[in-house]
């Protein structure tokens, strides 16, 4: 379950207003946000992203999309896996920092500038809080991803265990603040521990992907449950009638 925002913390951002302060939040932090990530996860990040790209189980050669591409470290771990990724961000201060050879365009999550079943799978590393909304993230990953294609969403997640979500909440909540404010900006790393409140209950995201066409979509936890991988299969079409 996401958790509750602090009665005393600004408002989180909706709509139009979030979009413009996710966008000028990551081309602030961009230049020193892949230090940050290793120094606040102590490298289990790189760990998480290659776990995702190993349980997407696309042949070699699959073109993928990875939303929210950032600074291009899904797009690594994707190429060095035999992929053809494609980057796609809405920040263009990210993608300038980005550390990759593959393909980078800016553009919307919301709107995914590829035709129908245009590609074999999709990536998206720790953004699905960031979006505006997620029933027409997950609208458009059903459109974009051919039939038996394949999604892996990687996201920040809490522990189940009492004892390991205490901990988590703790550090996440007031280290992870404190970290980002002395190597990068202070205010987008107070944000980002609050923007998991943006995260429906993992029912509700399983059940979003099954609606929209991945009938098999099932939740790994990772580290003893402090990130998640969403893992899905595009439904095959039907047959003609």
């Amino acid at each position: 379950m996401a958790r509750r925002s602090d009665a005393r913390a600004p408002a989180l951002p909706r709509g139009a207003e979030k979009v413009r302060a996710v966008r000028t939040m990551f081309d602030a932090i961009a230049p020193r946000y892949d230090l940050v990530n290793r120094v606040m996860t102590f490298g289990l990040d790189v760990r998480w992203r290659r776990a995702a790209v190993r349980w997407l189980r696309l042949p070699p050669g699959s073109v993928v999309l990875d939303v929210a591409a950032g600074t291009g470290d899904l797009c690594r771990e994707l190429t060095a896996a035999g992929h053809r990724p494609v980057g796609l961000d809405l920040s263009m201060g990210m993608l300038a920092a980005a550390r990759t050879a593959a393909p980078l365009v800016q553009g919307d999550a919301l709107r995914l500038p590829v035709p129908d079943a245009g590609v074999d799978g999709v990536t998206c590393g720790f953004a699905l809080r960031n979006l505006v909304a997620l029933e027409p993230f997950v609208a458009e990953l059903a459109r974009a991803v051919r039939p038996g294609g394949r999604i892996a969403l990687l996201e920040v997640a809490e522990p189940t265990n009492p004892l390991l979500r205490a901990g988590h909440g703790v550090y996440f909540g007031r280290v992870v603040p404190v970290i980002g404010g002395l190597l990068s900006d202070p205010a987008a790393y107070r944000y980002l521990p609050r923007s998991v409140a943006y995260l429906p209950p993992p029912p509700d995201l399983l059940a979003m992907l099954w609606r929209a066409g991945f009938a098999d979509a099932r939740r790994r936890l990772l580290t003893g449950g402090i990130a998640q991988v969403l893992l899905a299969t595009r439904d095959p079409l039907p047959p003609a009638s």
